[in-house]
């Protein structure tokens, strides 16, 4: 895997996949960013949902679950010193269709975050990371 970031201007960066796909990156406007891209600790943030999330719908996929949406919000707190890294990340799943079970999303919550994500397993290293996670069941065994 590779990825090459050029300097624009200023804190101004655009990266570059090794798969093609390109961003602009920018740093906050009282360092000289213009608000122009994501700021890269929202990548970090980004990346470990996007692993996660991946993970996730796989597994209740694989497992015959009839999902119709899977969110993930993350949110971080990063040390007030220099430098200033994740110390606590929280992850929260929002899944969505029909007749989910939840014994199958915690399975596929815990296997992730244990097992499978990378992201989650290496910013784990430095940060404390948490979960959660809410169902949402648009219809029931009833129904």
């Amino acid at each position: 895997m590779k990825a090459r970031v050029k300097w624009i201007e200023d804190v101004q960066f655009i990266g570059e996949s090794g798969t093609g796909h390109s961003l602009i990156m920018d740093g906050p406007e009282e360092r000289g960013g213009h608000g122009t891209g994501m700021r890269p600790m929202e990548l970090l943030l980004l990346g470990l949902g996007g692993c996660t999330n991946f993970d996730v719908v796989e597994m209740l996929k694989k497992s015959r679950q009839n999902i119709d949406d899977c969110v993930v919000e993350i949110s971080g707190k990063r040390s007030e010193k220099v430098p200033k890294i994740f110390t606590h990340i929280h992850i929260h799943y929002i899944i969505t269709g029909d007749n989910i079970k939840e014994n199958q999303v915690k399975r596929a919550v815990e296997l992730s975050a244990e097992k499978y994500c990378s992201a989650s397993l290496m910013l784990g290293k430095a940060a404390e990371i948490t979960h959660d996670y809410a169902i949402i069941n648009t219809r029931t065994e009833n129904d």
